[in-house]
């Protein structure tokens, strides 16, 4: 029996993967082609794919507990439905899902709206699992980490409302602690969701801020046009559909914020047994990294 990771060669997944095999977990990464992932030593690999049924069934076999992370796609809800099901058939009981902060806030989101329907039929059929819902991911602005060192502007236009982000080091550690505690139980346990988020609620001037002080130069924040954003997003070669959807994500984070609930960092905390990562530690240490190349 062991923990299949699906989305086990991204950022938050490769993280959760390398974190059960320090802990001794025995560990499967589900991989589209055999041999292309570098994976830590101990861990298998298995060859799936969420549109394939049938590899599917086939990597589940024999699974005491699953991670399922699915990467933003255009066919994202029904990749999730089915990796559950099938999850089901093979009487997996112990599950952690990963979705996304206040995905019942953003309905007109694709990617928050596909989420959310996963989360119901979680709920609906009463599957055992863990619900982690991650803020915007620190890790996010590595991305456009050229373009404000280079042009000094902060070109996420994360608006006024104010976002907890959080530090994809930390989603992978409560990912590790949530799966550990399902698998090594002898029972399946009652279904949790958890917030996760960090200490820090940042506005697109107070990240931009963060960027000033790190560099020590001034940074100016672009505004909050959502449009120019989708703009250059398609200019950068991502798709039209996704251009979009992060379009309407962004227009979501101004007008609702990414604000978890009091306490919500406490208990993140308690999980972890250590504080949150901030995006000021973040921010130095990738200035730092940058400096020494």
């Amino acid at each position: 029996m062991s923990i299949l990771v699906i989305g086990s060669t991204g950022t938050i997944g490769s993280l959760v993967v390398e974190g059960l095999a320090r802990h001794g977990a025995s560990v499967t990464a589900m991989v589209r082609q055999a041999g292309k992932a570098s994976l830590p030593d101990g861990v298998n690999s298995v060859v799936g794919d969420l549109n394939n049924v049938a590899t599917l069934r086939q990597a589940m076999a024999g699974v005491r507990t699953l991670f399922l992370l699915n990467a933003l796609a255009a066919d994202e809800l029904t990749q999730s439905l089915q990796a559950l099901n099938v999850a089901r058939e093979a009487g997996i009981e112990r599950i952690v899902y990963l979705s996304v902060i206040h995905a019942d806030l953003y309905p007109n989101v694709p990617h928050f709206a596909s989420k959310h329907t996963v989360e119901r039929m979680i709920e609906k059929l009463k599957m055992p699992a863990t619900i982690l819902r991650p803020a915007y991911f620190m890790q996010n602005d590595i991305s456009i980490q050229q373009v404000i060192e280079g042009y000094g502007v902060f070109p996420m236009p994360i608006g006024p409302k104010g976002v907890a982000m959080v530090d994809a080091r930390d989603i992978a550690d409560i990912a590790v602690a949530e799966l550990l505690r399902r698998d090594r139980a002898a029972e399946p346990l009652p279904s949790v969701t958890l917030d996760i988020a960090g200490r820090d609620v940042l506005t697109g001037e107070s990240a931009t801020a963060v960027w000033s002080k790190a560099l020590g130069r001034p940074i100016a924040y672009c505004g909050n046009d959502v449009s120019a954003f989708e703009a250059q997003l398609m200019q950068n070669g991502v798709p039209a559909w996704m251009a979009y959807d992060l379009r309407l994500m962004m227009d979501g984070i101004q007008q609702v914020g990414q604000i978890p609930a009091a306490g919500t960092v406490e208990q993140l905390e308690q999980i972890l047994g250590r504080p949150m990562r901030t995006y000021a530690a973040f921010v130095a240490e990738r200035v730092q990294q940058t400096n020494k190349h």
